[in-house]
């Protein structure tokens, strides 16, 4: 079968394991990227499609009438127009839980980063005012113990519950937010969003992006957390209201924040919590997911699903 990988260098293709995908029964054209001009002209002939950030629109899909499979290495699935795949009767898989470990990992080095003001007092040291201290320390930023502290979650899909298994090892409290409109089936101690954000010291984000979830948290939301209070996000940028975040952290209405993600990926024109530095923010380039062992755990999941496939099989499909 012919198959095309259209944006291989968003999975960080250098460190992986490609092997098992090369020993399936398919002829690959690997592109490291993919404007949207050439996304037509590059699976018009193609049976099998891998496609990470690159979209495949219904108009791209009616041009391709050889298609029978889109491979998603991501969980998210806005990138393929599921409906037209459909229609088409192409397959649409994707992968799921492939960086739960990772993810998890990420959020706590920025819950801990932030709580032990850690980039502040390695600046202290790199920029000599250790070394002019009349102490042994310096002891100019507060660090707070996450014992007997209280983190809330939103979200309690794998991520929001791995992050809580490691707040109780610190001995935190975990507390997890009820949104509206939402019926929960599972018995999780569950406190209506209005009334835990006062309650809790951090907010923690693990909830999908959906029309319901946009500016989940903005200036009222804000306003009604601790001003010693931190706020992570490794979920989607777009829960965010940015501007009221930024207000947020300059007003000292929170103490802090740690994001993996922002409202528009790359920010190539520019977005408003990067315009000056905000020493109480710590923001990273969506990499919460890149741990060498998750990335191949989802190359493992392509070669899963391309085999399912070829067997006459659904595995993970969405549509």
């Amino acid at each position: 079968m012919r198959g095309v990988i259209l944006d291989c260098d968003s999975l960080g293709p250098d460190d992986l394991d490609f092997s098992a995908l090369k020993d399936l029964p398919v002829d690959w054209t690997v592109y490291a990227n993919c404007a949207p001009s050439e996304v037509i002209e590059r699976i018009i002939d193609a049976e099998i499609v891998m496609t990470n950030k690159t979209v495949i629109n219904a108009f791209s899909l009616s041009q391709a009438p050889e298609l029978k499979l889109i491979t998603l290495p991501a969980t998210g699935t806005n990138v393929v127009d599921l409906e037209a795949a459909k229609k088409q009767g192409v397959v649409v898989c994707n992968a799921v839980n492939y960086g739960t470990a990772s993810v998890v990992q990420h959020a706590w080095s920025l819950i801990l980063a932030l709580t032990t003001h850690l980039q502040s007092y390695n600046r202290a040291v790199m920029d000599g005012s250790w070394a002019e201290s009349n102490s042994f320390c310096l002891l100019g930023y507060p660090v707070r113990e996450l014992a007997g502290k209280t983190l809330g979650i939103i979200g309690a899909g794998d991520l929001g519950r791995g992050v809580a298994k490691i707040a109780q090892a610190f001995g935190m409290q975990v507390i997890f937010a009820a949104l509206p409109g939402r019926h929960y089936s599972d018995d999780l101690p569950r406190v209506e969003l209005h009334r835990l954000l006062p309650m809790i010291d951090i907010l923690s984000l693990h909830c999908p992006f959906t029309p319901q979830t946009q500016n989940l948290i903005s200036t009222a939301e804000l306003a009604l957390m601790k001003d010693s209070a931190i706020l992570i996000n490794t979920a989607r940028g777009p829960l965010i209201d940015e501007p009221a975040l930024k207000q947020a952290l300059v007003s000292g209405g929170i103490a802090g924040a740690g994001l993996d993600v922002l409202s528009a990926e790359p920010p190539v024109d520019g977005n408003v919590l990067l315009e000056e530095p905000i020493p109480n923010l710590i923001v990273t380039p969506h990499s919460a997911w890149a741990a060498l062992e998750a990335r191949q755990r989802l190359m493992g999941q392509m070669v899963e699903n391309i085999n399912a496939f070829l067997d006459g099989k659904a595995l993970r499909q969405v549509n």
